[in-house]
């Protein structure tokens, strides 16, 4: 005799989950700023990874990659298309010829600055449909959970 999980615990899982409500939030911040992003020839991911790049010293992979909570290889893999429209580069570390340092070109930084308005624009409108919740708030408690 087969046993069924009840539906009450489905209705748990759908008003209780964290994750669940986490990965619903992203994906719908990702396509309201991927929308946005557009005319700039970015998706957010990209946006983010190329803001990660403006440091003063050009980063090796590993603290890039712990940033953005990503693999090196996952990394790897969502460099090459920026570097191929050459917002960026990756050449050897002059210090240690195994590492790579990951630098923004002109254009990159030309991308970054053209969109990093709308960027804004976008937080400011998102922060006011969270009225009256603390937006800081939540990015605090986002912060401490990765």
């Amino acid at each position: 005799m087969s046993k069924k999980l009840p539906f009450d615990a489905t209705i748990e899982v759908r008003d209780n989950c964290l994750c669940l409500h986490a990965q619903r939030a992203a994906r719908a911040l990702a396509r309201r700023f991927d929308e946005v992003l557009r005319p700039f020839g970015l998706t957010n991911g990209q946006f983010s990874l190329l803001m990660s790049l403006n440091r003063p010293e050009p980063p090796t992979l590993a603290p890039v990659a712990r940033l953005l909570a990503m693999d090196r290889t996952t990394l790897t893999a969502a460099l090459k298309p920026l570097e191929r429209r050459s917002l960026l580069t990756i050449e050897p570390d002059p210090k240690d010829r195994r590492s790579r340092r990951l630098a923004l070109t002109e254009e990159g930084h030309a991308a970054l600055i053209a969109a990093l308005p709308v960027w804004r624009e976008t937080h400011a409108e998102i922060d006011r449909e969270l009225a009256p919740m603390d937006p800081e708030a939540l990015r605090q408690a986002l912060r401490r959970i990765a």
